[in-house]
């Protein structure tokens, strides 16, 4: 990646343009960055990603009753949606067959395509601009756009409450966040990983119990027991492992994106009335929803901040899985170009 100049629409009477103090780096942004989801959601080059953004209220326009000048704000995956349809009548905007996502997306203002956060400032409508609660480190905050909602969101889907036992399989920048949200939930976690060099950082993060997936007899003492089990895997691996640890009833979500499809066994799911699904992120009040938890939860992510200029270097770490949890940038870097 290298730097470049946008162009940014002037506020209109409902917009507001936010001044990028941070960005996260979401690891939807390399898929993009290398074209790898080209089957479903092609990428549009030159393309600007970032989706994480937490910055300054700079200007708001003259029918905004949301945000003021000065204030903190926030965007993450979705800039726009068509207003109309059942999904955003009931709240459900990431579902909108016409949704507008924060780059590599349809600009119906400028033409071309939407462009992100890993730049000075934003424009965007009020209705999709979020409210930071006071307080929160705001480096560690933005994270929550994308990869707080994605996790917070299935969790109250499938009714996870105290007394209920949860599996997150994965810690990374997805699955670190389930952590937090499961064990501010009042559940009883258990973190699955190939890494045993992860167990500490899972217990600290909030986790009862870690399992070594690769340890057949670890994962025999967990059959049928877990209500819930969220998978955050972005790599091919064995769904059905997982799926038999469900209990009746019991459901696993998927939350990471492998390229290619995993193979299940019907008869993991059928004997048990098992569920596998999948999730995106959620709509704006629940979004919402979620950032006034983590104010009241002091929930934010574990982040690395670096400076644009380490773009390309993060990126190649990110590879790697080289970062706790996830790296945010301090966009005020970007003034040093």
């Amino acid at each position: 990646m290298a730097s470049t100049t946008i162009n940014r629409r002037d506020p209109t009477e409902n917009d507001v343009q936010i001044e990028i103090l941070f960005c996260g780096i979401c690891h939807s942004d390399l898929h993009t960055v290398l074209d790898e989801w080209a089957e479903f959601m092609p990428t549009t080059y030159p393309c600007v990603p970032g989706h994480e953004i937490v910055g300054r209220v700079i200007k708001a326009g003259s029918a905004v009753s949301k945000f003021k000048v000065g204030d903190i704000a926030s965007v993450g995956c979705l800039v726009d949606s068509d207003r109309t349809c059942a999904e955003c009548k009931a709240g459900l905007e990431q579902f909108c067959p016409n949704a507008v996502f924060t780059y590599n997306s349809v600009d119906n203002h400028l033409g071309g395509v939407t462009y992100g956060g890993y730049s000075e400032s934003i424009v965007v409508d009020q209705g999709f601009v979020l409210r930071v609660p006071p307080k929160l480190d705001l480096a560690g905050a933005a994270p929550l756009l994308c990869a707080g909602i994605t996790t917070y969101s299935p969790m109250r889907h499938w009714g996870v409450t105290k007394g209920k036992k949860v599996g997150v399989v994965g810690l990374g920048g997805l699955g670190h966040m389930a952590v937090k949200f499961a064990n501010a939930l009042g559940a009883h976690v258990v973190v699955f990983t190939t890494s045993p060099s992860k167990k500490d950082d899972a217990l600290r993060l909030g986790a009862d119990e870690v399992v070594i997936s690769r340890n057949a007899n670890e994962m025999e003492k967990h059959v049928g027991s877990f209500d819930f089990i969220l998978d955050a895997v972005a790599a091919e691996h064995d769904i059905n492992a997982y799926i038999n640890l469900l209990r009746r009833d019991g459901n696993i979500t998927l939350v990471g994106a492998p390229e290619k499809p995993l193979p299940v066994a019907a008869f993991g799911l059928i004997p048990g009335r098992r569920s596998l699904s999948g999730s995106m992120i959620g709509g704006i009040a629940e979004t919402q929803e979620m950032l006034d938890f983590c104010g009241k939860h002091n929930i934010t992510a574990d982040v690395e901040v670096i400076p644009i200029q380490k773009i390309n270097e993060a990126y190649q770490r990110m590879l790697k899985s080289d970062v706790k949890y996830r790296f945010s940038i301090d966009m005020s870097s970007i003034k040093t170009q």
